[in-house]
């Protein structure tokens, strides 16, 4: 083999080598990626079916509802324009409660129920995640805009 032929050889396949890296990466961060839907979108049937996402907004006051196994909750949350039922099983945060924000990451079953994996409460008095926040701003806006 030439010398010009082991260098070329090299070169294809460091950059083979290369582009097949590039693609384990991508797919990995693709099959990691979760994307936050509010309730409102949830109901327009924007948010995938049979995939993971988070689900954001405020348990809705009244709606908790502990099973009789002591480890699965039933619970709404709302964006105070649409309402999602969620199912959780295991422990809830401390800071969980009624009137306050929260975001569950699971999926939405084919019954229109979310079924949570993991369930986050806000840190404090004055935090919301951004992404609820927002969604709360968003339907708040849409419910004056629709009274007017």
């Amino acid at each position: 083999m030439k010398p010009r032929h082991r260098k070329l050889a090299i070169i294809v396949s460091g950059v083979s080598a290369l582009g097949i890296a590039a693609a384990l990466v991508l797919n990995a961060f693709e099959s990691n990626m979760v994307f936050f839907f509010s309730p409102s979108q949830v109901a327009a049937n924007e948010a995938p079916r049979g995939k993971s996402f988070r689900i954001g907004g405020l348990v809705e006051e009244g709606s908790i509802k502990r099973q009789s196994d002591g480890v699965t909750v039933n619970f709404v949350v709302t964006d105070t324009a649409k309402v999602i039922p969620v199912v959780y099983t295991g422990i809830l945060p401390d800071l969980f409660k009624e009137g306050k924000g929260v975001v569950a990451q699971g999926k939405l079953s084919a019954d229109g129920v979310f079924r949570a994996d993991e369930v986050l409460a806000k840190h404090d008095e004055n935090y919301m995640p951004p992404e609820a926040a927002g969604a709360l701003e968003q339907a708040r806006i849409q419910k004056t805009v629709m009274t007017q």
